[in-house]
């Protein structure tokens, strides 16, 4: 009976150390800066400002995450190490990371991309060393977000993704591009707190209360340019 005893105590106190790492993470990483403009049947309608972006293409999404993270542990001209944000951003196939990335696939391999700290502009964002890296700057662009908890498994995805669609078509909204897949936990962050959300670009339109500031709201792909290299 000890034997059980201590057994279940440690197991216990195992839990408690995985659900307080979980809720430690998710309390003190940053996150990226954003605006809530709206928000009907699980969707939310959100602005992100001008954000800058570290970038890279690799054959695979180790190699550019490798690179990546080289940068931001002082792989740069000014050997500084840089803090992650979330979320983690995935176009195509899913991955899980333990730092926030967006990532796209496409015939020339996986573009992979860290969001910066708001406290890093154009001018401020420390010059990658590698010349595979490069700094990107990504306007402000206006989103619709549904949020999910759990793994994020590549059918629960698709489910969330075709739901926030469905919505958005419902309410005349028209998107831009594909949707992308947010994570904002480590690996080790127990499924139950795990905090998930599918996100796509959308046009803003001028019948909603938020639609009058279009202009500082809207960005498409030909406006991300890169600089420092």
């Amino acid at each position: 009976m000890r034997s059980i005893r201590r057994l279940l105590i440690g197991v216990g106190g195992l839990l408690a150390a995985w659900i307080g790492w979980g809720v430690y993470v998710s309390r003190t990483t940053e996150r990226v800066p954003s605006e809530t403009l709206e928000r009907f049947d699980g969707v939310e309608i959100r602005r992100y400002p001008q954000l800058v972006l570290v970038e890279t293409t690799a054959d695979d999404e180790r190699a550019a995450f490798q690179r990546l993270f080289r940068y931001i542990s002082g792989s740069n001209a000014q050997s500084e190490d840089i803090a992650m944000t979330t979320p983690v951003a995935t176009r195509g196939e899913s991955i899980s990371m333990t730092a926030p990335v967006r990532t796209e696939s496409d015939e020339g391999g996986v573009t992979m991309s860290f969001y910066l700290p708001a406290t890093y502009s154009p001018a401020t964002a420390p010059t990658p060393t590698d010349p595979a890296v490069q700094l990107v700057v990504e306007p402000p662009r206006t989103v619709g977000v549904r949020r999910f908890s759990w793994y994020a498994t590549d059918d629960r995805v698709d489910r969330q993704r075709d739901r926030l669609l469905e919505t958005l078509s419902r309410e005349e909204l028209e998107t831009s591009g594909e949707p992308v897949l947010l994570q904002y936990n480590d690996p080790w962050t127990p499924p139950f707190l795990r905090t998930n959300e599918v996100e796509v670009e959308i046009e803003v339109p001028n019948d909603r209360p938020w639609g009058d500031r279009r202009r500082l709201a809207v960005g498409d792909e030909s406006d991300r340019s890169p600089f420092g290299n």
